[in-house]
């Protein structure tokens, strides 16, 4: 186990906050860079595909790189405009 792994595992077992948080935040992080795969793997510029959905160059980066707070409509267009489509599990 690398030392930062075993960092954070002591601090999830010491600090049940940052427990919480770097679990959301991780797999924030994870959406973000999924997406990116996507469009790249789709053959899309960010700017190409801000024009497809009418927005800014931006916002598509804001998406990809801090998508803690995307909403689910965005979501859907982003997926739809990439040929894909979304799937929601609550487990």
């Amino acid at each position: 186990m690398s030392d930062l792994k075993k960092y954070i595992a002591k601090r999830k077992k010491e600090d049940k906050e940052f427990a919480q948080n770097y679990d959301i935040g991780y797999q924030n992080f994870k959406i973000g860079v999924m997406l990116k795969q996507l469009r790249e793997e789709s053959g899309m510029t960010q700017e190409e595909l801000a024009k497809k959905l009418k927005t800014k160059k931006s916002v598509i980066s804001r998406i990809e790189n801090h998508s803690e707070d995307i909403r689910l409509s965005t979501l859907r267009r982003y997926a739809r405009t990439l040929g894909r489509r979304i799937n929601i599990e609550v487990v």
